[in-house]
């Protein structure tokens, strides 16, 4: 019998995703279903799935952020994380600061960071990248000010970044997610405004795909998108828009990308066991051979 990995996610259900894989001679399920912004929906969900599937992953939000060192708690997502009392639930975080770290290095033989001009749109929900951009010598810039609070200020420097946490995560995961990423359907809404120069500036845009596309302009030509969770449809709007090529730090599986909430949790339904060490993550992307998948869109 298939082991079944469920993604609940307070996304969009138009990014909604079913793939199945077989490895090292198991067959695993991986799904996504989102819930459109409703988190009674989710625990909903969570609550008739568990005991029935083998790892939630949490979507559209993070259950821990960390940062220099610290690990910060999501309210609203320990609200979901607590409706499965049977089943393991995970957020990406795990891989997030692994995988992601990773990829970074890998890519450094072929792209080269030092010097290259790299926009992070948000440098806290992927520290672990942050920190390879940095200390790869990248002309970095971190823009949680600027795209999560409608700040103009970019942050230059790995320092200011831990500056940051350190003082406003510990407030900001109170909050009502709702305020911090966009949930359902606005995560279709487009923003354009002056925060498309950087854009302009940046050679590279690395993070969140969703929060990436929120604010991307029509004129990407050129570029490099590193990112993950990605659709065909998404493949395709970005080569229209010129985009160079785009790198996903997971598999493309069915012919799109999934979370690193759902990777992570398809690790822990092959190890059998929660939670799983850095060691354990680091383990089973070598034994996978994960790598990331470039696509080249616009040669």
């Amino acid at each position: 019998m298939p082991k079944r990995v469920v993604s609940v996610s307070i996304g969009s259900s138009k990014r909604n995703a079913r793939a199945e894989i077989e490895v090292l001679g198991e067959t695993f399920i991986l799904e996504r279903i989102g819930t459109d912004g409703s988190f009674e929906k989710a625990i909903q969900l969570i609550q008739e799935l568990d005991g029935k599937v083998d790892a939630f992953g949490l979507g559209g939000l993070d259950l821990y952020l960390y940062a220099a060192g610290r690990r910060y708690a999501i309210r609203d997502a320990l609200k979901l994380a607590r409706a499965a009392k049977k089943t393991p639930v995970v957020d990406g975080s795990g891989l997030k600061h692994t995988l992601e770290r990773r990829v970074v290095q890998q890519l450094d033989e072929t792209i080269g960071w030092r010097g290259r001009r790299v926009l992070m749109t948000a440098g806290v929900d992927r520290f672990g990248m942050a920190e390879a951009f940095w200390e790869a010598k990248a002309d970095v810039l971190y823009g949680d000010f600027i795209f999560a609070l409608g700040l103009p200020i970019p942050l230059r420097t790995l320092t200011s970044l831990q500056l940051l946490a350190r003082v406003l995560l510990p407030v900001f995961t109170q909050l009502p997610f709702k305020w911090l990423y966009p949930t359902g359907s606005k995560q279709e809404k487009r923003v354009q405004d002056w925060r498309r120069r950087y854009y302009d500036w940046a050679e590279v845009v690395a993070g969140d795909f969703l929060y990436i596309k929120r604010f991307m302009p029509d004129e990407m030509h050129g570029k490099i998108i590193l990112a993950n969770t990605t659709t065909k449809e998404d493949v395709e709007e970005l080569r229209a828009k010129g985009v160079k090529a785009l790198i996903t730090t997971t598999p493309r599986l069915n012919g799109r990308s999934f979370g690193t909430n759902v990777m992570e949790a398809f690790f822990v339904a092959l190890a059998e066991r929660f939670p799983l060490s850095e060691a354990d993550y680091l383990h089973y992307i070598e034994a996978l051979g994960l790598k990331p998948e470039i696509t080249e869109l616009n040669p």
